[in-house]
């Protein structure tokens, strides 16, 4: 996952039922394991380190390509 600071982040959850989890990346703090400080949508901020197919990314400004 090659993430940049301002892509969103939606880390869909594992319990049926349960809403996903959306954030903004505010800074990546490492690459090899990926780890990013994120802003959770409920205002939260924590370090999250994605599992693999654990999460996936909305790039920053594609919605004002379309």
């Amino acid at each position: 996952m090659n993430a940049r600071a301002g892509d969103r982040i939606v880390v869909e959850s594992k319990r049926a039922g349960q809403a996903a989890r959306r954030g903004v990346i505010e800074q990546v703090l490492g690459s090899d394991p990926p780890r990013y400080l994120v802003r959770w949508d409920d205002g939260r901020t924590s370090t999250f380190a994605p599992a693999a197919g654990g999460a996936r990314l909305e790039r920053a400004g594609e919605d004002e390509r379309r």
